[in-house]
């Protein structure tokens, strides 16, 4: 059982890293952490510490969650990743990203209503 949850983070920690465009090296060189050490999580070989996963997190930008819930709802998976994305960012960058979303939310919106109203006039 335990394996598996080893296995999961081991592949998600791996996605994570290749959706950044990140190599192992890389990502064991800009989080300070080892190469064989990364390589051996990924593979479900190592259990890794706090310290070296909230390192990982930070810099790929993945929720917890992801790491340790194989059989999370794909709608909810991507609102963590998402969030993971968000909470890697500082506060000015993440008060740029909540203000776009804020507008794009409002633009679906209007046009979705600008669409009905078109569609009641007819």
């Amino acid at each position: 059982m335990q394996e598996d949850i080893f296995l999961h983070m081991g592949n998600r920690i791996k996605e994570a890293r290749e959706e950044c465009g990140l190599t192992q090296q890389e990502l064991a060189e800009q989080t300070g952490r080892g190469l064989r050490h990364l390589q051996d999580i990924e593979k479900g070989r190592k259990n890794p510490s706090f310290d070296v996963l909230a390192s990982y997190i930070g810099r790929l930008g993945v929720a917890p969650n992801e790491l340790f819930y194989s059989d999370v709802p794909a709608a909810e998976k991507e609102v963590q990743h998402f969030m993971g994305k968000f909470l890697a960012c500082t506060e000015d960058e993440r008060k740029i990203l909540l203000k776009t979303l804020d507008c794009l939310a409002e633009q679906f919106i209007s046009r979705r209503y600008k669409t009905s109203e078109t569609q009641d006039s007819k």
